[in-house]
C-alpha cells in the first residue's frame, strides 16, 4: 500500500517537474536578461515597455491581465478571453481554476464529480462563501442533480457547467471587499464580463468554432459548435453582438460508493454474540455504481449598445442557457449494515480496524440492485439585464441598472427500480483503493425480483429581481480624488418542491419486473479504479425502466397521497443596501475606503408534522406549512490601500467586514429522509448569516514585461460560520410501515479562523515560452478544532506555454489537497488529493482559421473519497480523458 502511494506520489511529482522543465533550464537567464534594465533604471524601463512591439495571443492575454492587477485599488485576479480561447477551457470555473486562491470541483457536494468542473470556491472557503456576479448582477442557475435540487444540499453556489467560456470577455476575481461591491461573499467575489459589442475594434466580426468531444471511457464522440457575431457603426454609437453555442458530451462514470456508515447495534444478535462489536461502525450500503449521461448545453447570449449622446450610454443584455442532462444509475448494493442491524445476522471473520469493521462474511446479503433512470432532468438560467450611464458634468456620473435572473433545476419522469438479489456476501474495506466484494451463491448477471419501486418528480427554482443606482462625484483638490455613493434593492426567491415520490402500486410487485435483453455492466467496468472489481452484473435499458414505470398499477401516481412535503420549503429574502465610498490618493500611493449598509428581510416557509389544521391527504403524514420571518441588518466597512513603492513594486493592504447568507437547505427547516440508508438532513431557520472580519496584505513585483513575482497574506476571522452537526430522530419510515431511528445532520453557527499565503509567479522566456505557477496554503479550522467545509491546505497550478505567429501550446498542472465536501449519511465526506493535466494545442492555418486541440484529465485520476479516516472509504471514481479537435474561425 505505502508503495503504491509512494509510486503514485512520484508520478505526479514527475508530472509537476515536466511541466516546469522547460522554465527551469532558462529562468535564471532570462531573469538576468530582463530585470538588469530595471535594475540600472527604472524610468528606463518604462520607456522599453512603452516602445515594445504589440503582440497578441497567450502573451498579450497575460499583459493584459497584469495591467488590470497592477492597477485594482483592490486584491483582484484577472483573466482575459484571449487567454481562455488558449486553454482547455469549456466553461467559466475552467477558465480561473489555474489562478491563485482559486479551487474547484467537479460536484456541487459529495456526490462525487462528472467529468466537469461545476463548482468554485476561494481560499479554502466553501462555494457558497463566493458571490458569483455577471456584469455586476447576480446569476441564479439550476442544479440537474436531484439531490441538489432538494434535501439537505440545496446551497447558494451557482452551477458553472451551464455558464460556457465563449461567454466572456474577462474574469475578475476580487478577493478584497470594497463599498460598491454587491454583498454576499465572504471570501470574495467571481465577476463574469460578458463582450460587448462597442468593445470590438471592426465593424463587423464573425466568429465561429467547431469541435468534436470525445471521451475515452464512454468511447463516443459528440460535437461542440458556437459563434459570435458582432456590429457596430462607423462612428461606434451603436453596436448589436448576438451568440450561440450547442455543445453535447457523452459522460460515463464508473465508481464504487460506500453510503454511509452505521453503529453496530449493542442488541443485535452480532453485537450479543461478540460484545466487541457494539458500537462498531459497518459500512451501510458498498455499491458498484455505472453512472451513463449524455448532456446538452444550448443556448445564446445578445448585447444592444447605444452611445446617443457624448456622455450617455445604454446597454440591453441577456443570457440563456439550458443544460439537458438525462441519466441512468445503476448501482449492485451490497448491505452489511442491514445484514446486522435488521437481519440480525452474525458477521463471520470480522476483522475490526479503527473502529471499523472493515472485513467480514453473511450467509445472506440484505442488499439491493438500485436503477435510476432520469430522462428529463437539467437545469436552466436566464437574465435580461438594462444598463445606463449619464455623464451630468465634468465632475458627475451617475450609472443604474435593472433586471431579472431566473434558475430551475428539475428532475421529471423519475423511475427507480429495485431488484432484491440472493446469495451471501463478503466485503473487505481497503483503505483508500477499492474495497473487495464477492457473492458467493449468488447470481449477479440477471435481474432479481421487485423489491421496491419510485421516482416522482422534483424542482427547485431560483428567482432574483434587482435595480441598483451608483454616483461618482469627481473630487479636483485634496487628498480625496472621489466620492462613489449608490443604493440596490433585490427581491429574491429559492423554492425547493417535490410534488411526486412514488412508491409500488397495487400490481407493482407481482407484475413482471421491467424487460430485460440481456445487457451487462461494460466489460471493462471498473478498470481505472483499480481492485481487480468485477464487470459480472446486470443492467437495464433506461427505456425499459421507462416503460415499466408507465404501466399503469406498477407505481403510485398520486400527487395527493404521494406528495412529500418534507423535502419542500421556499425561502425569500428581500434586501435593500446603501454605499458610500471615498476614493484617495497622493505622491505613490492610492486607496479607497467605505461603508456598506444593508438590510435583509428574510421569510421561509417550511412544512412542520402535524399541528392543530394541517394538511392531510399525504402518506408522508399530516403537515402544516408555517412561516418565520426575521430582519437583519449588517454595517460593512471597508479599506484597500496601494503603495506604488517603485515604478515596479505595489504593495497592497486591505481590511473589510463581509457577510454570506446561508444555504437555502440550511434554513429550510424540513427533515429529508432516506428510508434506505436511515439518514437525513433538516434546516435551522434561525440561522444567522456567515460573517467574516478580513485582512489582506500582499506584495507585486512586476520586473519585467509580461512578468510578475507576488506574494500575499490573507486572514478571515469568521465570526458565524455555518457547520453541521449530526443527531438521532425518529421517523415514520415508509418502506417498512414503522417508525425508524434516523441519523440527522443539520446545520448550526459557531465561529471558525481562515489564514493562508498566496504566491503567484509568471515569467516569458526568450524564444516565444513562459510560464505561470502559483501555490496556496490555506489553514481553516472551527473554534472546537473542527474542519472548515472545501479547505485544502495545498492547492498549486504549474503552466509552462510556447508561443510564435503560427503556433501555441500549453500544458497546465493542477493539484488540490485533500479537504472536507460535507456530511452525507451521518458520516463526513472527504475528498482525497486531486492532480490534473491539461493540454492545449493551436495551429493557425490562415490568418482566419486556426487548428485546436484540447485535452483534460490526461493522467485519468480517480476521485477518491473518504469519511472521519482512510479506513473508512466513501467513494472511487473515474470518469475518463476527453480530447477535443476542432476549428476556429473569426472574419
Amino acid at each position: 500500500m505505502n508503495e503504491l502511494m509512494a509510486r503514485h506520489h512520484t508520478r505526479h511529482t514527475a508530472i509537476a517537474a515536466a511541466v516546469m522543465i522547460l522554465a527551469t533550464s532558462t529562468a535564471l537567464q532570462a531573469h538576468a536578461q530582463q530585470t538588469q534594465p530595471a535594475q540600472q533604471d527604472a524610468q528606463g524601463t518604462q520607456d522599453q515597455a512603452m516602445q515594445t512591439v504589440v503582440v497578441t495571443g497567450v502573451r498579450a492575454a497575460l499583459e493584459q491581465s497584469l495591467r488590470q492587477k497592477r492597477n485594482a485599488d483592490s486584491v483582484v485576479e484577472v483573466v482575459t478571453a484571449e487567454d481562455i480561447g488558449k486553454m482547455p477551457d469549456k466553461n467559466v470555473a475552467d477558465a480561473i481554476q489555474r489562478l491563485p486562491g482559486v479551487n474547484t470541483q467537479s460536484s456541487a457536494g459529495g456526490e462525487g464529480g462528472f467529468g466537469e468542473n461545476d463548482r468554485v470556491s476561494l481560499r479554502g472557503t466553501s462555494p457558497s462563501l463566493q458571490q458569483t456576479l455577471f456584469n455586476g448582477h447576480a446569476i441564479s442557475t439550476g442544479d440537474w442533480f436531484l439531490l441538489n435540487q432538494i434535501g439537505g444540499n440545496v446551497g447558494r453556489s451557482s452551477s458553472f457547467s451551464l455558464l460556457p467560456s465563449e461567454l466572456v470577455g474577462s474574469i475578475v476575481v476580487q478577493k478584497s471587499a470594497t463599498a460598491d461591491l454587491v454583498e454576499g461573499g465572504v471570501s470574495g467575489a467571481i465577476n463574469v464580463i460578458t463582450r460587448r459589442p462597442l468593445d470590438f475594434r471592426q465593424p463587423l466580426t464573425f466568429e465561429a468554432s467547431a469541435q468534436a468531444n470525445y471521451n475515452d471511457l464512454s468511447s463516443k464522440t459528440k460535437p461542440h459548435v458556437s459563434a459570435l457575431v458582432a456590429m457596430k457603426n462607423e462612428a461606434g454609437t451603436a453596436g448589436f453582438l448576438l451568440q450561440g453555442f450547442s455543445e453535447k458530451a457523452a459522460v460515463r462514470r464508473d465508481g464504487q460508493e460506500i453510503l454511509g456508515y452505521s453503529p453496530i447495534s449493542a442488541t443485535s444478535a452480532a453485537a450479543v454474540a461478540n460484545p466487541a462489536l457494539a458500537g462498531v461502525m459497518v459500512p451501510t450500503f458498498i455499491g458498484a455504481s455505472l453512472f451513463e449521461q449524455t448532456k446538452k448545453r444550448s443556448g445564446g447570449a445578445f448585447d444592444v449598445e447605444l452611445r446617443p449622446a457624448r456622455g450617455v450610454s445604454l446597454d440591453v443584455n441577456g443570457f440563456y442557457s439550458e443544460l439537458k442532462a438525462g441519466h441512468q444509475n445503476t448501482n449492485w448494493l451490497a448491505a452489511p449494515a442491514n445484514s446486522i442491524n435488521s437481519a440480525n445476522q452474525i458477521p463471520q471473520n470480522p476483522v475490526v480496524r479503527n473502529n471499523t469493521l472493515v472485513g467480514a462474511g453473511f450467509a445472506v446479503n440484505n442488499g439491493e440492485v438500485d436503477n435510476i433512470y432520469r430522462p428529463d432532468a437539467g437545469g436552466e438560467s436566464w437574465y435580461l439585464d438594462v444598463n445606463g450611464k449619464f455623464k451630468v458634468n465634468d465632475d458627475l456620473n451617475l450609472s443604474g441598472r435593472l433586471g431579472k435572473t431566473h434558475g430551475v433545476g428539475y428532475d421529471r419522469n423519475d423511475v427507480y427500480y429495485q431488484n432484491n438479489v440472493d446469495g451471501g456476501m463478503v466485503y473487505a474495506l481497503n483503505g483508500l483503493s477499492p474495497a473487495t466484494v464477492s457473492y458467493p451463491g449468488g447470481n449477479t448477471m440477471a435481474p432479481g425480483s421487485t423489491a421496491w419501486a419510485g421516482g416522482g418528480e422534483a424542482q427547485s427554482v431560483d428567482q432574483e429581481k434587482y435595480a441598483q443606482v451608483d454616483g461618482e462625484w469627481r473630487l479636483r483638490d485634496g487628498l480625496f480624488s472621489a466620492v462613489r455613493f449608490g443604493a440596490r434593492v433585490t427581491d429574491h426567491e429559492r423554492t425547493a418542491e417535490h410534488p411526486l415520490e412514488t412508491r409500488p402500486g397495487p400490481v407493482g410487485f407481482t407484475n413482471p419486473g421491467p424487460a430485460w435483453s440481456g445487457q451487462m455492466y461494460p466489460s471493462d467496468f471498473a478498470n481505472d479504479l483499480g481492485g481487480n472489481l468485477s464487470s459480472s452484473y446486470f443492467k437495464y435499458d433506461g427505456a425499459a425502466l421507462g416503460a415499466w414505470g408507465a404501466v399503469p398499477g406498477n407505481r403510485l401516481l398520486d400527487y395527493v397521497v404521494r406528495h412529500n412535503w418534507m423535502d419542500e420549503f421556499r425561502v425569500g429574502e428581500k434586501t435593500a443596501a446603501l454605499y458610500g465610498m471615498l476614493e484617495a490618493g497622493g505622491d505613490g500611493w492610492s486607496g479607497n475606503i467605505g461603508l456598506r449598509a444593508v438590510q435583509t428581510k428574510q421569510t421561509t416557509v417550511v412544512n412542520l408534522p402535524g399541528g392543530p389544521n394541517p394538511v392531510t391527504g399525504s402518506a408522508f403524514g399530516p403537515y402544516t406549512p408555517t412561516t418565520f420571518k426575521r430582519t437583519y441588518r449588517d454595517y460593512l466597512p471597508s479599506a484597500n490601500v496601494k503603495f506604488d513603492v517603485r515604478p515596479d513594486l505595489v504593495v497592497r493592504a486591505a481590511v473589510a467586514k463581509t457577510m454570506a447568507r446561508p444555504d437555502y437547505s440550511a434554513l429550510g427547516g424540513s427533515v429529508s429522509l432516506n428510508d434506505d440508508a436511515l439518514s437525513g438532513s433538516g434546516g435551522n431557520v434561525n440561522l444567522d448569516p456567515v460573517r467574516s472580519t478580513n485582512f489582506d496584505v500582499s506584495a507585486e513585483w512586476y520586473y519585467a514585461p509580461k512578468a510578475a513575482l507576488s506574494a500575499g497574506l490573507f486572514y478571515m476571522d469568521l465570526r458565524s460560520i455555518v457547520a453541521q452537526g449530526t443527531s438521532t430522530g425518529t421517523y415514520y419510515n415508509n418502506k417498512r410501515s414503522a417508525p425508524a431511528e434516523y441519523q440527522i445532520t443539520s446545520p448550526f453557527n459557531t465561529g471558525g479562523k481562515n489564514k493562508g499565503i498566496e504566491l503567484s509567479w509568471q515569467q516569458p522566456l526568450y524564444d516565444n515560452f513562459g510560464f505561470l505557477a502559483n501555490y496556496t496554503w490555506a489553514d481553516g479550522e472551527l473554534d472546537d478544532g473542527g474542519e472548515l467545509l472545501n479547505s485544502s491546505k495545498r492547492t498549486y497550478n504549474l503552466t509552462g506555454y510556447f508561443e510564435n505567429d503560427r503556433f501555441s501550446a500549453r500544458l497546465a498542472y493542477s493539484f488540490r489537497s485533500a479537504y472536507k465536501a460535507g456530511v452525507d449519511r451521518g458520516a463526513s465526506q472527504h475528498v482525497d488529493d486531486m492532480p490534473s493535466l491539461a493540454a492545449s494545442v493551436n495551429v493557425k492555418l490562415t490568418e482566419q482559421l486556426t487548428l485546436t486541440f484540447d485535452a483534460l484529465n490526461l493522467t485519468n485520476e480517480t476521485i477518491k473519497m473518504y469519511a472521519e479516516n482512510k479506513d473508512r472509504p466513501r467513494a472511487f471514481y473515474a470518469n475518463g480523458r476527453t480530447f477535443f479537435l476542432g476549428l476556429r474561425g473569426k472574419l
